[in-house]
Parts: structure tokens; C-alpha cells; sequence
């Protein structure tokens, strides 16, 4: 028995056991169901303009219905992650993931297929909020940038691997198809969690009662560590938590510069994930050819979001993160003005898209876990995701009125590439924490 030990300070200096890293690796599947879930629609989206007969602009607001879904559920389910658990979060999400996207192929009509996108964002959300908290309090402090970054790149292997399978299912099926995979494979998540995944210890020590002990314990017992005699004491924030502690004065700077960061970034990050393949598709290519370019995008993604994580482990996270928001800045811009129109050289470009506005969303969420305070990480992140995905849902609307309104690609990608360069001067404020949500010293 370990007598005034933290446990959190015991799992940030130990090894990974076998189930942290299960645990790991099944939010970074996570991540990958909502980065397939997110981006179904815009597999779906050339068919469902050629049945429905929609024009661009209206196509915009159907490809923004789920993430203004997502910026509701993120806030909502980030601060109920900090009340309840992440585990019980993160199954609750699925359930309602599930079923908005099982109810998407029976829409008959846009404003149908509207409500069940929203339905389906409230569950991405929350989930994004509840996974990114899971992961940074199962890994450890060696660990912990590299494991938040693979969490994140699950979005584009999600994307990447669904792209795939979109293209069979789209080649052999109409739109409705790529939904009724997905709401399958979320399914099959719930008994995964259910039974793989418990509530980290960094969780059970701020929320107390009293079978914490035991909990705590028999956690630490699984992950190959001695029993402590007795819980560290409650700080004073952990004692007097709510939700509201991140728009007090000892959190509120953070919070609105890393959530002007991930607002600004996501605009730009969502107009290549949006409209790549309907811009693919007015130029003669069939959706299948599209969804291979969006393919690529996301491919260059994961591929720099894994960079990214092995980098941030030598590097400070901080100017890592602003570096490749230049570069992303740069890279949609360069889509859209050097005029490419062979399908290998969309594809060069959105791969090099991807890898740059990919890498900048991973640094984000590595930062969201350093910002706030484990009492206030769900809160925090979930806050900072919610209202970020404002600009996802402002970037396709955005994207769709400019180019309705006559302006080229060029102009209407460096308008939508600009939001990284204002995330990049947004953090230069931000101040990270240890992975224990105390202070850097």
C-alpha cells in the first residue's frame, strides 16, 4: 500500500499499461467515427444536390446543419463530461449519433435532412469534448502530446477510411448508402466503451464520494500500480468547481483566446473538408473521383497530425502549433490560385492542404488539454470546440454565398484561408498547464 502518494503523479510517471492504452486507442477510434460521421454528408453531397435539385448556397446550409449540431452538443456535453463522466458522456453520444445518422436515408426533403444533421452533431460534439479529456488524463506525462495528437489524427483516418468505403458504397448505391454504414459502425462502439473504457482516476479525484477510495484503487490495481492508503487532498478550485470557472477571471483570457484560435482555424480547416468535392465535381469529375480527392486531404492529415505529435514531444507545443497555422494559411491559399484541374494535381494539393490545417487542429487540441485545469478540461475544451464549430458552420455558408455571388476560387480560398492566420496571433497569449491541470512551472 502506497501512503501519500498522488495517483495522478503515479500514472504520469509510470509506463502505459495495457489498458491506458486501450483506452487510447479506442478514442482515437472514436475520433475516426466522427471524423467519418462528420464528412459522410459531404460524400453524399453531389447526390443529394443532383436528386434535390439545390444550388450552392442552399448546399451550403445542408453541409453546415451537423456542425451547428456540433457546437451546441460540445458545449452542452463538455460540461456535463466535467458533472457525470466522460464515460457516461461518451456512450450517451453515441446513442445519439447513432440514431441521427440511422434516420438520415429516410429524409424526404431538406429541412428532413436538416434536423436529423443537427440531431447527429449534438452526439459529434460532445464526443469530441469527453474524448479529448479521456485521453489526456489515461496517458501519461511522456506520452500525453503524442497520444492527444494520434486522438486527433483518428478524424482524418476516419475520414480517409470512410472515403474509401463511401466510394464503393456510391458507386454501387445512391447517397443514403454512406449513412446507413455509418450509423452501423457507430453502433458498434457502445459495447466497447461500455466495457473497455472506465472513467480515468484524474476524474474520480474530482468528483468525490464515498466509494472513491476503491475506485481509485481498483483502477490503479488494473493498470499494474499499488493501492494508495488515502486520497490527495481537494484543491480549493476543485472544491468550489462549476461550470462557469472558465469564464472567471483566473481562466477567462485562456478561454476566449484558444477558442478564437480553434474558431478562426476551423474555418479555413472546413472549407477544403466541405467543398473540395463539389469543386472537384464542377470541374467534370464524377463523385467518386471527388470523394478520392477528399480522400487525399485527409490522408495528408493524418500524415501530418502524426508528424505533429512526435514533434511536439521535443519541440515547444505552443510555437509548433502557430508555425503550422502559417502554413496552413498558406497552403489553402495555394489551392485555390495556381489553377490546377487534372485530378492528380487537385489531389497533390489537397493532400498538402490536409497535412498543414490538420496539424494546426491537433496542436489545438493538445493545447485545449494543457490550458484548463482537470476540474474544467471537459468544460474548457467543450466551450472552446462549441463555439469554434461556429466557424465550421460559418465556413461552407460562407464559402457557398461568395461563390453565389460570382467570386472565383482564388478570391473565395484566400478569404477562407485567412482564419488560420488570425488562430496563429491568438495564441501567441495562451499559457499551458502541466497534464495534471496544475501550472507550468
Amino acid at each position: 500500500m502506497s501512503r501519500g502518494s498522488d495517483p495522478r503523479r503515479i500514472i504520469d510517471d509510470a509506463p502505459l499499461s495495457r489498458l491506458q492504452l486501450v483506452a487510447i486507442a479506442i478514442a482515437v477510434g472514436l475520433n475516426a467515427l466522427d471524423g467519418f460521421d462528420v464528412l459522410s454528408i459531404s460524400f453524399a453531397a453531389p447526390g443529394i444536390a443532383k436528386e434535390w435539385n439545390i444550388d450552392r448556397a442552399a448546399l451550403g446550409v445542408v453541409l453546415s446543419m451537423e456542425l451547428i449540431g456540433m457546437a451546441v452538443g460540445s458545449v452542452l456535453f463538455g460540461g456535463i463530461a466535467d458533472r457525470i463522466g466522460r464515460r457516461k458522456t461518451i456512450l450517451t453520444c453515441l446513442v445519439v449519433m447513432a440514431f441521427g445518422m440511422a434516420m438520415v436515408p429516410w429524409a424526404s426533403g431538406i429541412f428532413q435532412l436538416s434536423c436529423w444533421r443537427v440531431l447527429t452533431g449534438l452526439g459529434i460534439g460532445g464526443m469530441l469534448a469527453a474524448t479529448a479529456a479521456i485521453t489526456a488524463e489515461f496517458a501519461n506525462r511522456k506520452r500525453r502530446n503524442l497520444a492527444l495528437a494520434i486522438m486527433t489524427i483518428g478524424y482524418p483516418i476516419g475520414a480517409v477510411i470512410g472515403g474509401m468505403i463511401s466510394a464503393v458504397l456510391l458507386a454501387h448505391y445512391d447517397w443514403r448508402a454512406v449513412f446507413v454504414f455509418g450509423a452501423a459502425v457507430t453502433i458498434c462502439f457502445l459495447p466497447l466503451v461500455l466495457f473497455l473504457v472506465p472513467e480515468p482516476v484524474h476524474f474520480l479525484l474530482v468528483r468525490r464520494d464515498g466509494g472513491t477510495l476503491d475506485r481509485v484503487n481498483r483502477l490503479m490495481r488494473r493498470m499494474g500500480h499499488q493501492p494508495v492508503a488515502e486520497l490527495p487532498p481537494v484543491t480549493r478550485d476543485e472544491e468550489k468547481s462549476s461550470i462557469a470557472d472558465i469564464l472567471k477571471p483566473g481562466l477567462l483570457a485562456t478561454t476566449l483566446l484558444v477558442t478564437t484560435a480553434y474558431f478562426m482555424h476551423i474555418v479555413t480547416f472546413y472549407f477544403i473538408l466541405k467543398w473540395a468535392p463539389k469543386i472537384v465535381v464542377d470541374m467534370g469529375y464524377v463523385p467518386a473521383d471527388a470523394a478520392g480527392v477528399l480522400v487525399w486531404a485527409n490522408i495528408g492529415g493524418a500524415l501530418g497530425g502524426g508528424i505533429f505529435g512526435l514533434l511536439s514531444q521535443r519541440f515547444p507545443l505552443r510555437g509548433m502549433t502557430m508555425l503550422v497555422l502559417l502554413a496552413s494559411f498558406g497552403m489553402v491559399t495555394l489551392f485555390g490560385a495556381v489553377g490546377v484541374t487534372t485530378l492528380q494535381g487537385l489531389s497533390l494539393l489537397a493532400f498538402a492542404a490536409g497535412l498543414f490545417t490538420n496539424s494546426g487542429v491537433v496542436g489545438l487540441y493538445t493545447i485545449f488539454a494543457h490550458a484548463f485545469p482537470t476540474h474544467a478540461r471537459g468544460t474548457g475544451t467543450g466551450f472552446a470546440i462549441g463555439v469554434g464549430r461556429g466557424g465550421a458552420a460559418l465556413s461552407p455558408i460562407l464559402a457557398g454565398v461568395l461563390f453565389q455571388a460570382g467570386f472565383a476560387l482564388p478570391v473565395v480560398a484566400a478569404a477562407l484561408g485567412a482564419g488560420s492566420l488570425v488562430a496563429a496571433l491568438a495564441l501567441m497569449g495562451v499559457k499551458l498547464r502541466n497534464g495534471d491541470g496544475s501550472k507550468h512551472a
